[in-house]
């Protein structure tokens, strides 16, 4: 059996998809696979959190992955996804300052790697889609702030980077996000996916976690 953990934020979690979200619709593809064909069977734990920070993912994953580890047979495989950086990204119009800044949401990222490595026999960096600007500048829940596509896309080459060093998959949902005509109308409110949102960002975790053998 292998243990999935997917650490990250309210995208993450499947905020406003009624069907739950891109993590959801990998638990359902693993276990739908092993149901079906008899495969190889998987445990994916969706933790998500809303508003969540490098910082604040870093304050938890240890605890929150020996929680999930408890009962883990010597024989198990444990793999590790963490997506985080949009809140990161999040600039204060007024101080000019980011929520989290650039030089230490890098150090976060080493740390929750360097924890993760304690653990995981594989670690997934998967990467932010880009924002919708004309809708968060500024983020009508938090008026003095805003998203901003270019700090959202400077914090996912940030965490690309440090993947390439550490040798550890990234994979690349701005990019192919962008892709996708008129992609922003895939975007419920700027930040959050709408449903079928969701299910792109599903398939491009899905295309590369098969191609790189994490899941079949």
């Amino acid at each position: 059996m292998t243990i999935i953990l997917v650490f990250g934020t309210s995208i993450t979690y499947g905020a406003w998809d009624k069907e739950g979200g891109w993590v959801q619709r990998l638990r359902e593809y693993v276990d739908k696979n092993y149901i079906k064909n008899k495969g190889k069977e998987y445990f994916v734990y969706n933790l998500g959190i809303s508003g969540d920070t490098s910082k604040d993912i870093l304050e938890r994953c240890e605890f929150e992955t020996q929680q999930r580890l408890k009962l883990l047979d010597t024989n198990e495989r444990v793999i590790i996804l963490i997506s985080v950086g949009v809140n990161d990204a999040i600039i204060n119009n007024k101080t000019k300052e980011y929520h989290i800044p650039l030089d230490i949401y890098a150090q976060n990222i080493k740390k929750i790697i360097k924890i993760s490595e304690k653990y995981a026999d594989r670690i997934v960096f998967v990467g932010n889609k880009p924002t919708d600007d004309s809708k968060l500048d500024p983020i009508p829940w938090l008026k003095e702030c805003s998203y901003k596509a270019e700090f959202v896309e400077q914090y996912d080459k940030k965490a690309a980077d440090i993947c390439k060093e550490k040798n550890i998959q990234f994979i690349d949902v701005y990019n192919q996000f962008k892709k996708i005509k008129e992609y922003k109308k895939l975007l419920h409110d700027g930040v959050h996916p709408t449903t079928e949102g969701h299910k792109h960002i599903f398939e491009i975790v899905k295309k590369e976690l098969r191609k790189t053998g994490v899941i079949e």
